[in-house]
């Protein structure tokens, strides 16, 4: 009765274990033909177990499915193929496949069995002389296997392709297992005075073989396993427990006997639970002091930046291996990567709505242990990269608080500053009206530039609001360059270019400002061209009707004048920086502003064979 328990635990196992290795074939190498290999076990041990379930009349049945072991160890031999990916020609394939077939037509005619009674094992099959067959070439085609396996275990790919050592080996000891569980029958059918022992621990063989490949290739089945192992150790103490009270007590007591058992679980919970950690996750264990240390270092960066090389040391310190760490808010993926970075592993940090989650790269072939290790810390870093960006957002909320006091500020000093000089050049004006005309020039220039670069600081310093239009961004910027001589378009301009989001005064108050500064510093003025994203997706005339995916357009102003200095660039957007004498230095701050007040920005680029361009990057 025990057997055939267990047989038929272990054909219900086998083909559970079968579809769950069809929901994740993606995941493991051959893993279709691994559940098909366990659909065959299933068939055998069903063949085997038939007249024990439904008695004689089946036996003839019972043997023809028996009869196609041969074919179950070909999809073997060809799992082991494909799950090392060994170098052997698709012929060896064919090869096995056909001798498997061969041998079981041949025992579908020959039948080369009958079965007996056995007192332990019930219904027994033995085989007859024309058995030969069907034992050789499964014999053949499993040691074939078994060949491939330690092949790969042996000299591992030099390209670092193939699975990982720890599956090769995990997939060798199960068929070692399996042997010894198949001995079981060998003591049967050599009539030894033992109990066939080794069945007993039959199911544990596809168990092995599943768990051990799923191990590397499905985290989530290492969090399984470590379930169930922990309910069978409390469940095993339970019944130990039980069996023991008697010895304890003098008196039988089924409420003490519970009280126990609950004692006895509630106690061993714990270290049991640490006992399968370390037993799962070998060199996987993290302690509160990890925790907390890895929180305490992380919470001290003030960027993503830093926050990413901060983990990549912490990462590889703790696992002795080199990680990189990425934490990007604008990752999609994982990045691509080259050279000898190509095998490293890598955990990218992405946005994800509200919360940040992990991607992996190149983490197939590390042990349980680094890959729970390296789960943990992913928990700790997307806490701490939330906390950083949480940061970030306040402090630019901060320093625009601090930015609209200081312009409030200004605003009133260059109120009462501009109305207190306008009446003395306007005293200046009407005091020159009868001077030389040489005179009247100058003192104009002059007069002239103190009035541009008051309405300057005016504009700059006052709080104002974007009134944002759709317009075509073409026939915009032609209407603007007929006004402004020594500017020109590029090539690039399409027909038409509809944009959503533009204030159109203010941003011909930024091309404007850059055209002049252009002009200033080179006599063959400046050219303006235009790039959009998704470019290739949109066709030469974006019009109303035509809205590509793309979602920001760049400006640029270049001119091939004498350049920007080097020590300018740095404050260039500043007030009051200016590369040009006698220029108010208000003019490129004006532009950045009116670039931030868009969700864009200015920049400074480098766009060969211009010396300088400037360039605005706005929505559309």
């Amino acid at each position: 009765m025990l057997l055939r328990v267990t047989m038929g635990l272990a054909l219900a196992e086998t083909l559970l274990l079968a579809g769950v290795l069809l929901a994740w074939a993606d995941r493991v190498a051959g893993g279709r033909l691994l559940a098909a290999f366990l659909v065959a076990i299933a068939v055998w041990i069903s063949g085997n177990e038939l007249p024990n379930w439904f008695g004689p009349g089946v036996e003839t049945l019972a043997l023809h499915v028996l009869a196609t072991a041969p074919l179950a160890a070909a999809v073997f031999f060809h799992f082991c193929v494909v799950f090392c990916r060994a170098p052997l020609r698709h012929g060896w394939i064919s090869a096995a496949y056909g001798l498997g077939g061969v041998a079981v037509l041949a025992s579908q005619v020959l039948v080369p069995a009958h079965f007996v009674d056995h007192a332990d094992v019930g219904r027994l099959a033995v085989a007859e002389p024309a058995a030969v067959i069907t034992s050789l070439s499964w014999v053949a085609l499993g040691l074939g296997g078994v060949g491939v396996l330690l092949h790969a275990l042996l000299r591992p790919p030099i390209d670092g392709r193939g699975p990982a050592r720890g599956q090769v080996a995990a997939v060798t000891a199960s068929c070692l297992w399996g042997l010894v569980c198949l001995g079981g029958y060998a003591i049967a059918l050599l009539d030894w005075p033992v109990y066939p022992f080794p069945l007993l621990a039959f199911p544990l063989y596809p168990l092995m073989l599943v768990y051990g490949i799923l191990r590397y290739g499905v985290f989530v089945a290492n969090a399984w396993a470590g379930k169930a192992l922990v309910w069978t150790l409390l469940l095993a103490s339970g019944i130990a427990i039980v069996g023991l009270m008697p010895l304890v007590l003098p008196f039988e007591s089924r409420w003490l006997s519970g009280l126990a058992v609950a004692a006895g679980c509630l106690a061993l919970n714990g270290p049991v639970r640490r006992f399968v950690q370390r037993l799962i996750y070998p060199g996987g264990e993290v302690s509160a002091q990890d925790l907390g240390r890895w929180r305490e270092t992380l919470q001290a960066t003030d960027s993503l930046e830093r926050l990413g090389a901060e983990a990549s040391a912490l990462l590889s310190r703790r696992l002795g291996t080199s990680v990189t760490v990425i934490v990007e808010e604008g990752a999609e993926g994982v990045p691509d990567r080259a050279g000898p970075l190509a095998d490293r592993p890598a955990l990218t940090m992405c946005r994800d709505g509200l919360s940040w989650t992990p991607r992996w790269t190149a983490w197939e072939a590390a042990p349980p242990g680094q890959r729970h290790v390296a789960e943990l810390f992913a928990t700790v870093l997307a806490d701490a990269a939330l906390r950083v960006e949480q940061a970030q957002l306040a402090a630019a909320r901060e320093r625009d608080r601090q930015v609209q006091a200081r312009l409030a500020e200004l605003g009133a000093l260059a109120a009462t500053v501009a109305h207190d000089i306008r009446n003395p050049l306007n005293i200046i004006g009407m005091a020159v009206a009868m001077a030389p005309a040489e005179t009247r020039q100058e003192v104009g220039a002059q007069v002239a530039r103190i009035a541009h670069l008051t309405s300057d600081l005016l504009d700059y310093a006052k709080p104002w609001r974007l009134q944002r239009e759709r317009i075509d961004l073409r026939s915009f910027v032609d209407g603007l360059i007929r006004r402004q001589p020594g500017a020109r378009l590029s090539a690039a301009w399409p027909p038409a270019l509809w944009v959503d989001t533009i204030d159109p005064r203010r941003l011909e108050q930024a091309l404007v400002n850059l055209i002049e500064n252009a002009r200033g510093a080179s006599a063959a003025g400046c050219e303006i061209d235009v790039e959009w994203d998704a470019e290739l997706d949109a066709g030469p005339d974006i019009g109303p009707s035509s809205r590509p995916g793309a979602e920001r357009l760049r400006l640029h102003v270049c001119d091939d004048g004498a350049g920007v200095p080097e020590e300018l660039r740095e404050r260039l957007f500043q007030p009051f920086a200016s590369r040009s004498p006698g220029g108010t230095g208000l003019g490129l701050a004006i532009v950045a502003r009116i670039a931030e007040a868009h969700g864009g920005r200015a920049s400074l680029t480098a766009r060969p064979p211009w010396t300088t361009c400037f360039t605005l990057e706005l929505p559309r």
